[in-house]
């Protein structure tokens, strides 16, 4: 038996809002499945005192070994999803019919002469028609008798009708005006048909006309002056009005969907997805995946193909933001279905509503994520430890600096660094460089790593001296690197590492570690080890290299596209000492493009607003001297006419 303490969830974390939450055992198993007007209430109730618990609940909560929640709009949503997970997952510790038979249905036997109104627990028959499910029978008994007063049509068993037919007397109900009695002929089939017909279009959510139509008719009653029947109608206004909030419909045109939610941060994307069927809810899932797109339509665009890969597609994909090629991966989930399927962001009604939900438990999801791993003290220490104990480090590294390279063929070479302290991301010591290339020209990523490195470490050599020399003044400018780093981490394997090292001896520094994590089977490299050590996947350890990992990769590639964006749209007007943004537009929209402003003479520069003649001097020849240098696009190679942008 576990300490429900061991998986309680920190309180702050738990929302307020209504919602359905699942027990899991050490297997990963569902153990007990609830819904609570406030998750928070509900589940804290849970990690009270053990001892004051019914011991049927103490022995699921001593059983589990995590839980976890899905937040709703509302109680009726929240009633749905749990009776979708109980025939799913058919939890132990959840209460069961003593019949064993499956939640009721509210059922409408048309294929009878005179339709039916009845709760069915049995399978589904040819014929009739199934409204539900509901947790309860009573539930459906209450729903059916409000509806009775507007919808008059038969409750009765065979038995029943028969007598009331042979004797030529109906039923109590009858006398109640809850009953048409087709059984003694006071309706014909045609219009007690017609009746069925109306409860059914009312339970499947068109109901909007049935209200409209009362209320028209109540008006009219009141204007003839007959203020009883519009009495009564009021009544059956207000009967319908009644049942409509006990409807478990979440959307009343009987869609059949799946409704997406994204919530992403830096490095990671918790996705939310509600299947509905038949206008309500039938299913949800939810994960969290690293984020590898580069932006939200890609991601969305990776994710259908994913989900959707070996699984039936219903008859709309609801999404927060379009796919990129959305007419594309439209006609591929049609083809998958065998008809169309529409692919469409909800802005407005009741599909815009749900999307908000599923939109509460994405970020719900992340932020749960977050707090369990990153935010988690215990893991983290955990992870620190293990660090520790993996690369033989006299203290665990409550500072750790990462660092990483970026670059397209070797052009707009740049640096990173990110730091991570006790475990958690410090953005504000982040760092980026310009790497410049060795003596010898060089940028490849080892070289890279070398000069990155040894710019880092040789002002914090410069501080270090400068604190420690006795009489030297102390430094008054903003220091750059407050703190030297218990443990570096490069990315990459023995390569990087070896230049890495190669940084720390010329410079003297003995007291930083050092290690590099390889992508390829995330492996970590120390200095002067043959072999990389290996972590376990589960380890806290590695999850913690992987994060600062990733971290140091989007924080460069971040940097390197900003630089890359630049150098394709530089011209030669750029590199002008004194030719300002401004100058630079008069210029070109005065001239049209660099060829004819090198065309022209100093004296016909300086006719142009802002520029004097001196500048149009500096201008003249300064282009002359780059006449020679043609213009590339970076991303073909493709040589320019100059008055093409670059």
């Amino acid at each position: 038996m576990a300490d429900p303490a061991t998986y309680r969830p920190a309180p702050g974390s738990i929302p307020t809002d209504p919602g359905v939450y699942r027990f899991r055992d050490e297997h990963g198993r569902v153990i007990y499945v609830g819904k609570a007007k406030s998750l928070r209430s509900r589940l804290s109730s849970y990690f009270q005192d053990i001892a004051a618990l019914h011991p049927r609940t103490q022995r699921m909560v001593r059983t589990g070994a995590s839980v976890e929640w899905t937040v709703v709009a509302n109680e009726v949503e929240a009633l749905q999803l749990e009776y979708s997970w109980i025939k799913e997952y058919d939890p132990r510790f959840n209460v069961k019919y003593r019949d064993d038979k499956s939640y009721p249905y509210l059922a409408v036997t048309m294929g009878e002469e005179f339709p039916r109104a009845q709760v069915l627990r049995t399978a589904k028959r040819k014929g009739t028609r199934y409204f539900g499910p509901y947790t309860h029978a009573w539930a459906i008994r209450e729903t059916l008798d409000l509806l009775l007063r507007v919808f008059p049509v038969r409750t009765c068993s065979p038995g029943v009708f028969r007598r009331a037919e042979q004797s030529g007397r109906p039923c109590l109900l009858a006398y109640i005006d809850k009953c048409s009695a087709p059984c003694v002929g006071w309706i014909t089939p045609e219009d007690h048909r017609a009746l069925a017909d109306d409860l059914c279009d009312f339970l499947a959510g068109n109901t909007s006309r049935f209200v409209k139509r009362l209320e028209q008719e109540m008006r009219a009653a009141a204007t003839e002056l007959d203020f009883e029947r519009a009495a009564r109608l009021r009544d059956d206004v207000a009967a319908l009005t009644k049942a409509l909030e006990k409807s478990a419909v979440v959307l009343p045109d009987g869609t059949d969907a799946d409704v997406f939610a994204l919530a992403d941060d830096e490095l990671e994307v918790a996705i939310q997805v509600f299947h509905v069927r038949g206008g309500r809810i039938r299913g949800q899932r939810g994960w969290v995946a690293e984020k590898d797109a580069e932006d939200l339509p890609d991601l969305v665009e990776h994710l259908l193909q994913q989900v959707y890969g070996g699984e039936q597609v219903p008859r709309e994909v609801l999404v927060p933001v379009l796919p990129s090629q959305s007419g594309d991966v439209a006609a591929w989930l049609g083809e998958r279905r065998g008809s169309r399927v529409t692919l469409r962001v909800p802005q407005r009604g009741d599909k815009r509503a749900l999307m908000a939900t599923v939109e509460r438990n994405a970020v719900q999801s992340l932020a749960r994520h977050k707090v369990s791993r990153a935010g988690d003290l215990t893991a983290r220490s955990q992870a620190l430890q293990e660090l520790q104990e993996a690369l033989g480090l006299d203290d665990a590294p409550l500072r750790i600096e990462g660092y990483d390279i970026a670059h397209v063929q070797g052009s707009d070479v740049v640096g990173s660094m990110v730091v991570f302290e006790d475990g958690v991301a410090r953005k504000n010591e982040y760092r980026r460089f310009i790497v410049r290339g060795d003596v010898d020209g060089r940028t490849d990523d080892t070289a890279s790593m070398h000069e990155v490195l040894t710019r880092r470490f040789a002002r914090h050599v410069k501080e270090r001296d400068a604190g420690t020399t006795p009489g030297a003044e102390q430094p008054t400018e903003v220091r750059r690197f407050a703190y030297p780093p218990n443990l570096v981490v490069v990315d990459g394997g023995a390569p990087q590492v070896a230049a890495a090292q190669r940084v720390l001896d010329e410079l003297g520094i003995v007291d930083v570690a050092l290690a590099g994590l390889a992508k390829r089977l995330e492996e970590v490299w120390v200095p002067g080890e043959e072999y990389p050590v290996i972590l376990p996947r589960t380890s806290e350890a590695l999850f913690l290299l992987q994060r600062l990992r990733d971290e140091a990769h989007r924080f460069a590639n971040t940097f390197h596209r900003e630089r890359r964006s630049k150098s394709m749209t530089r011209s030669a007007l750029d590199e002008i000492p004194g030719l300002g943004r401004s100058r630079r537009k008069a210029l070109l929209a005065r001239y049209g493009s660099v060829k004819r402003i090198r065309a022209a003479g100093a004296e016909d520069l300086a006719q142009t607003p802002g520029i004097g003649p001196a500048l149009a001097e500096r201008i003249a020849a300064e282009l002359t001297t780059t006449e020679s240098t043609p213009a590339v696009n970076l991303t073909t190679g493709e040589v320019l006419d100059e008055g093409e942008p670059g």
